[in-house]
C-alpha cells in the first residue's frame, strides 16, 4: 500500500468527508472527532448514525472501536484529526490486537491543532502517521494520494477483513457549519440510529 506522505496531494477535509458520506448505503456508523472534523461531518450529511464528539480529544478511535465490537455486522468509520490521534496512539495497537474487521479509521492530517489557533503538532514534519499505524500492527494502512485514491482506499477498506486506516493530508480551511452542541440529544439520536434505543 502507499505509505509515502511525500507523494500525497493536500486535500480539503469537507470534500473528503462528503465523498465518504456519499458512499454510505447501509446505516454505517460514523464517529466524528472533536472540532472541525465533526463540523464537516455534520455539514456533509447529518444522519442518526453519526456521532459528534464534544470535548473528548483523542477518543474517536476508542469510541469507534467500542461500537465496532458491540455491532460487528455494522461498518463503523472513525474520523480523527492528527493532533487528536497523537493523544491516543495506544489505541492503534489495541485495535490491531482486537482486529475488528468492520472498523475503518480516517486521519485528517494538517500538522496543526487547528481549532485552538493552528499551533504545530509535535509530529508535524517529523512523524509519519501511516508508518506509526503500521508499526502498531495495522497492516492495512495507507496515505491517500489524491481524491480518487481516497475513494479507492475506502472501497477496498469496506470489503477488507481487517481494520483499515486511511490518512489524508488536508488543508487548513475551517470546518463547514457547526455541530449543535447538545450532548444528550447527540447520544440519544445515535443510539436510536444504531437500533439500541427507542427515540425520545
Amino acid at each position: 500500500m502507499n505509505t509515502d506522505v511525500r507523494n500525497t496531494k493536500v486535500m480539503n477535509r469537507f470534500d473528503v468527508t462528503s465523498r465518504l458520506i456519499a458512499k454510505l448505503e447501509h446505516e454505517e456508523a460514523v464517529i466524528g472527532g472533536i472540532g472541525n472534523t465533526n463540523f464537516d461531518l455534520w455539514a456533509a450529511g447529518h444522519r442518526p448514525q453519526n456521532f459528534y464528539m464534544l470535548g473528548s480529544m483523542g477518543l474517536a478511535f476508542p469510541i469507534a472501536l467500542g461500537v465496532a465490537l458491540a455491532q460487528p455486522d455494522r461498518r463503523v468509520f472513525a474520523l480523527e484529526g492528527d493532533g487528536s490521534l497523537l493523544m491516543q496512539l495506544g489505541a492503534l495497537s489495541t485495535i490491531a490486537a482486537l482486529k475488528p474487521k468492520n472498523l475503518i479509521m480516517i486521519v485528517m492530517d494538517n500538522g496543526i491543532y487547528q481549532i485552538t489557533g493552528a499551533q504545530p503538532t509535535p509530529a508535524a514534519n517529523v512523524a509519519d502517521i501511516v508508518a506509526i499505524a503500521t508499526g502498531s500492527g495495522l497492516a492495512n494502512s495507507a496515505w491517500a494520494a489524491d481524491e480518487a485514491d481516497f475513494d479507492r482506499l475506502v472501497e477496498e477498506a469496506m470489503s477488507a477483513g481487517e481494520p483499515s486506516l486511511i490518512a489524508v493530508r488536508i488543508d487548513d480551511k475551517p470546518g463547514v457549519g457547526a455541530t449543535r452542541r447538545d450532548p444528550v440529544q447527540i447520544r440519544e439520536r445515535f443510539m436510536h440510529g444504531l437500533g439500541v434505543r427507542e427515540p425520545l
